[in-house]
């Protein structure tokens, strides 16, 4: 559900500082808090796997020593997969001491207690998982799996174990460890993505940044170059010769209304047609950062002051787009019509229930400022949804 945003009041969306999509800005950060809480899912999910282990609980409960070792185990296992999943920081070369531990003793416990009642061959079905999850070459975890299989296999051959008992283990231990290489494959591309999209959100504030400093430059430096000279010449000229000075001082007033005068004009360029310009600019950018856009756009122009107030809300809306969403998809829709003018930006991000930072209460104010309304929340269909509406009043403004 959609949540009004008033002025001084937070959803919980990280800070948003109001800086225009061509400024530093627009550098997308990172998504620790959501990698963290998606580990912490994916912990979860592998903790539901230990159900696999109730028959062999079972079997070992009056077995003090399997008992001992069973819990070592889980706990061993539980620690080696949340050091991938939860990102923690360990060696490598730790990580994998513990996984070549936690082998031996699932292995150890198998070919000890294989001969009895329960299904100790599980175990390897969790070594089989933790590897699979742990290595970082897929090479290496599909050689681990296939260890862990021909492993299961062999165990349950030593022991005379039927094949219906065996052959069940091996094929979901196969099964669960390339699943899991691969899944573990999506999110590194997945992350590589997101870098990559974080490289060229950069490359487009520099190229913006060198635009503006390259226009600047052209507009102003050789008339200020020229002001200055002048400044001197009235200088030295002023003493000995009034009249030559005055000249040069009417040539430096020309010179900087002439200067004056560009520089309206440059302004005036910028923001002719501001919205529209901010359109083009939002489009630009979330393509180049690999977000699909589609506009629509519908009625008449906007007036002055409503094409102002959207041009902020616009710039905020993609900013949060590009730095918090996650985004794959963005959807921006104008419609201005007798009741006024409503920009809605809709993204297929992350979503959740946000809470505005700087930024968005900067453009609530300016929204509220214009009798208008601006509501901030999850979308029906997940990610993020922003809707401006200012009413009729402002189309004329």
């Amino acid at each position: 559900m959609d949540s009004r945003i008033r002025p001084g009041r937070g959803l919980g969306v990280p800070a948003f500082d109001g800086t225009p999509l061509t400024a530093d800005t627009v550098t997308i950060m990172s998504g620790d808090r959501n990698i963290r809480r998606r580990g912490i899912l994916l912990l979860v999910a592998h903790t539901t796997w230990l159900l696999f282990l109730l028959p062999t609980v079972d079997a070992a409960r009056h077995q003090p020593v399997a008992v001992t070792g069973l819990i070592v185990f889980v706990l061993l296992y539980l620690s080696l997969v949340a050091v991938p999943v939860l990102q923690l920081p360990v060696r490598p070369a730790v990580h994998h001491a513990g996984l070549a531990v936690v082998a031996l003793l699932g292995i150890g416990l198998a070919v000890a207690y294989a001969a009895g009642p329960g299904s100790w061959l599980v175990l390897l079905l969790f070594v089989c998982s933790a590897g699979a999850l742990g290595f970082a070459r897929p090479a290496v975890g599909f050689a681990w799996t296939g260890g862990s299989v021909a492993t299961i296999l062999a165990i349950g051959a030593a022991h005379s174990r039927p094949v219906a008992d065996t052959a069940p283990v091996a094929l979901i231990a196969g099964l669960a460890g390339a699943s899991t290489i691969a899944f573990v494959r999506f999110v590194r591309l997945v992350e590589e993505l997101r870098r990559t999209q974080q490289e060229l959100a950069r490359t487009v504030v520099e190229q913006e940044r060198l635009r503006f400093a390259q226009d600047l430059h052209d507009l102003l430096g050789h008339t200020l170059s020229l002001i200055v000279i002048k400044a001197e010449v009235v200088r030295r000229l002023a003493p000995a010769d009034p009249a030559r000075a005055a000249n040069e001082a009417a040539d430096i007033e020309r010179i900087g209304r002439t200067a004056l005068a560009e520089v309206r004009e440059a302004v005036t360029g910028y923001r002719e047609h501001s919205f529209a310009r901010e359109l083009v600019n939002a489009r630009t950018v979330l393509t180049e950062t690999g977000v699909d856009v589609t506009l629509h756009e519908t009625g008449h122009a906007l007036g002055v002051e409503a094409d102002d107030v959207l041009r902020w809300v616009l710039r905020e809306a993609v900013t949060n787009v590009l730095r918090h969403s996650g985004a794959t998809r963005c959807d921006i829709a104008v419609n201005v019509d007798s009741s006024g003018a409503t920009l809605t930006v809709r993204d297929n991000g992350v979503g959740g229930q946000p809470s505005p930072g700087n930024g968005l209460r900067g453009i609530a104010e300016r929204v509220e400022h214009a009798n208008g309304t601006l509501r901030y929340g999850p979308a029906p269909n997940g990610g993020i949804e922003l809707t401006a509406h200012l009413p009729a009043a402002m189309m004329t403004a």
